[in-house]
């Protein structure tokens, strides 16, 4: 079909990959996460528009990369266990939430294709950032990324990312990686989503592609 090979066996059966671009980042006063919206099956874009920010706490989210079916299973799972952890004990740190992720991701390696990156805000700790990546490790970091897009940012990361930064100096940071992880990965694509954690609460963004190609 013009070059193009859809696996609608995968379809049938609910299977829609992530090939993907996604980060979090802290900065002076909380986190950051971001998501590009495409969904692909193969060389087939499944969903233009999806979400891949989800959240699991009042302020502890998570970005998904890995099979569609398996991320939402494992952040559904998680969210249950922070529902029982808030009611016995108190609200629950971002590192809590994270270690949930690995377990679930790490005891089910051989089942599972889900990278998570867990981002969140507490009173206690302010903005953290954990990564999860394929395997069940866990990795406490500034700034993570993650996805197909990801291999493409690591230099532009590196080069650009600065401790304390202020809000609007991390949603240019988070908008530009983003926007280069687009711009040369096949798999990412579709409009910027945001998330802003702070002790103020949940502030989502989004950037369409008009916005952010006329910036960068």
């Amino acid at each position: 079909m013009n070059g193009i090979s859809v696996d609608m066996q995968a379809l049938k059966k609910g299977e829609v990959n992530l090939g993907t671009s996604i980060m979090a980042v802290t900065f002076d006063g909380g986190v950051i996460l971001g998501a590009d919206s495409r969904t692909t099956t193969g060389a087939f874009i499944a969903n233009r528009v999806t979400d891949k920010l989800t959240q699991v706490h009042d302020t502890i989210w998570c970005c998904r990369s890995g099979s569609a079916a398996d991320t939402q299973a494992v952040a559904d799972m998680v969210k249950y266990h922070l529902q029982m952890y808030s009611v016995l004990y108190e609200k629950p740190p971002t590192k809590v939430a994270a270690s949930i992720f690995q377990e679930i991701c790490y005891s089910n390696k051989d089942a599972l294709s889900a990278g998570i990156i867990c981002a969140g805000y507490d009173d206690k700790n302010g903005g953290e950032v954990y990564s999860i990546p394929l395997g069940g490790s866990l990795h406490k970091q500034p700034y993570a990324i993650a996805g197909s897009g990801s291999t493409y940012i690591y230099g532009y990361c590196n080069t650009r990312f600065k401790p304390n930064m202020t809000r609007d100096e991390t949603v240019d940071f988070v908008k530009g990686a983003l926007t280069e992880a687009i711009k040369w990965d096949g798999s990412s694509g579709g409009v910027i989503r945001m998330v802003v954690l702070t002790k103020n609460g949940v502030e989502r963004l989004i950037f369409y592609p008009d916005e952010y190609q006329k910036d960068y």
